[in-house]
């Protein structure tokens, strides 16, 4: 009986190791998350263009990562174009230019709403479409609560207009852009770091040549070194490979669809933010918006599928 209590408890225990490591990480990627939303809408306020931030973001990391590339190679150029592009695509340069243009016509708020708030959605529609994936009732019920929260968080902005509007759809493409990332993640099947890798390197040519043939302007020679140094950290660093390395590895540890819902609370956190830091207000409907995002989050997380 003993014998048989010590040979279960093994995988249980790590079962549960996996988990909570994958909790933690996923809570640090969710404040790196709300962080990314007040620093797309510091783009506009600092001297610096969409381009030059884009630049920031993905040139820091690639050179980081850059003396790691040998060892990942091999794996990286086995992949499948498809899948490779899911990643490269869903968090790179087509992600962030559509994250930044609907920032400059939105609030933080709206930012981590939209893209956050909506990827869960978007990762259930995708899975249940190109994988075959059900989603349970309970699921189902939770992501609906989210989208309400959501819906709600946009509302307390005050009324919409037609240039809100473009914002608003330009998030919500950057948020099937995320889902699209998120699920790659799944089928790519290589580590964090080449995840990093896919996101990153791919990018920093591409903007480089956008920038230098002028069809992306760029203000960075006349830039404040605090504002460089600021989305140094901020995007570079913080977004660039921290928090892709590991969401990778939380979503290892709990599934696309989970770190996604999980994700939701970005807004929360982003809507509190950028209160000191933007001076942006949060009224009581977006405070209600708020807590209905959590409420959806727990009840998605409740169904053993999520």
């Amino acid at each position: 009986m003993s014998i048989i209590s010590s040979n279960t408890a093994l995988p249980i225990t790590a079962v549960s190791s996996k988990r909570l490591l994958g909790y933690l990480a996923i809570a640090l990627v969710v404040t790196i998350w709300a962080g990314f939303a007040v620093s797309m809408r510091a783009i506009h306020q600092s001297g610096l263009t969409s381009a030059d931030v884009a630049l920031i973001r993905f040139l820091v990391p690639a050179l980081l990562l850059l003396p790691l590339l040998p060892s990942r190679w091999a794996a990286l150029r086995t992949l499948r174009l498809q899948d490779g592009l899911m990643v490269t695509a869903g968090a790179g340069l087509p992600f962030f230019l559509l994250a930044s243009a609907g920032a400059r016509l939105s609030s933080a708020a709206y930012v981590s709403a939209l893209i956050a708030g909506t990827a869960p959605l978007f990762v259930a529609l995708l899975s249940r479409a190109f994988l075959r994936q059900g989603i349970s009732r309970a699921r189902g019920f939770g992501l609906l609560v989210i989208i309400a929260g959501v819906i709600a968080l946009v509302a307390a902005q005050g009324s919409v207009d037609l240039s809100q509007i473009s914002g608003i759809m330009l998030l919500l493409t950057a948020s099937l852009c995320w889902a699209i990332y998120s699920i790659g993640l799944r089928r790519v099947g290589v580590d964090p770091v080449g995840c990093a890798m896919l996101v990153t390197l791919p990018s920093v040519p591409v903007i480089g040549v956008l920038m230098i043939t002028g069809m992306l302007s760029s203000n960075l020679a006349n830039a404040n070194v605090q504002d460089i140094l600021y989305f140094a950290a901020v995007q570079g660093v913080g977004v660039g490979i921290v928090s892709t390395v590991v969401y990778a590895l939380a979503t290892q540890c709990l599934g696309a669809q989970r770190c996604t819902t999980i994700g939701a609370l970005a807004p929360v956190l982003a809507a509190i933010m950028a209160v000191p830091l933007l001076s942006e207000t949060l009224a009581l409907p977006a405070i209600l918006g708020i807590l209905t995002i959590s409420a959806g989050v727990a009840l998605a997380n409740r169904s053993p599928k999520a």
